[in-house]
């Protein structure tokens, strides 16, 4: 049984993704900002008959509450397998990086980005004693600028240009962090859900949350210690 650590994971895509990997037989720890929330998310789950799970208060964008996660995890488990950085925020639309103010940009910058990056940090011994550990960062396709580049791309994207920059920044996080951990056997990639019916974009999103959750679930339990520095969606990898 791995254990498994998720940010966001009381509703959504990260509640969906905790479902999944707990009954695939994993433990997983369902993190989020206000602690009743996320009791009552593992006991929805528990009433299912999903019992390897609980709800542990991580407020991503909050340092010390990052830390205090660390701890509790510290006096429960010996070791982190996998931690999913899932928590995230779309922001108001429309969201024209050009007129977006940097109050708003900030805030984006500060739970899609930050919070990923200080989470990692913080949780990174509790991973190093794992024997097979991985970070999962939840990220777009609207942050890779292959895509953004491209032709055919959805013009609807517009509306999430500064999310999306949040999103190309995290993929750089990916690739710079799997560069200096590759010696350490721990692997780290990007994968995107998919435009996905979720309060993150008022329910518009044409997959359902079992769909979206599925890349990052078989992400997670991917065996394959080569995996690393990548970018994944639903059917394969895509370009950065």
């Amino acid at each position: 049984m791995r254990t498994v650590l998720i940010t966001g994971a009381n509703k959504g895509i990260g509640f969906e993704t905790a479902r999944q990997l707990a009954q695939s037989g994993n433990f997983v720890y369902l993190g989020s900002r206000d602690l009743q929330n996320g009791q009552e998310a593992a006991n929805r789950l528990k009433a299912a008959g999903i019992a390897n799970v609980a709800a542990i208060r991580i407020d991503v964008t909050d340092l010390a509450s990052v830390k205090q996660a660390k701890a509790e995890l510290d006096s429960q488990i010996d070791s982190l397998d996998v931690l999913i950085n899932n928590a995230g925020i779309s922001g108001e639309q429309q969201q024209y990086i050009a007129e977006s103010g940097m109050e708003s940009i900030r805030t984006l910058f500060e739970t899609n980005y930050f919070g990923a990056v200080q989470t990692t940090q913080v949780m990174l011994p509790l991973l190093k004693r794992s024997s097979a550990p991985s970070i999962i960062n939840v990220s777009s396709e609207i942050g890779s600028l292959t895509m953004q580049m491209a032709a055919g791309r959805s013009p609807n994207w517009s509306n999430f240009s500064t999310y999306g920059a949040t999103k190309t920044a995290l993929n750089g996080f990916t690739v710079m962090l799997a560069n200096e951990l590759r010696e350490q056997n721990i692997t780290v990639n990007s994968v995107t859900p998919g435009y996905t019916a979720t309060d993150l974009n008022q329910f518009q999103g044409f997959k359902s949350v079992e769909e979206g959750a599925k890349p990052i679930v078989q992400l997670a339990m991917l065996e394959d210690r080569t995996v690393t520095g990548r970018f994944f969606k639903d059917g394969g990898e895509i370009p950065w």
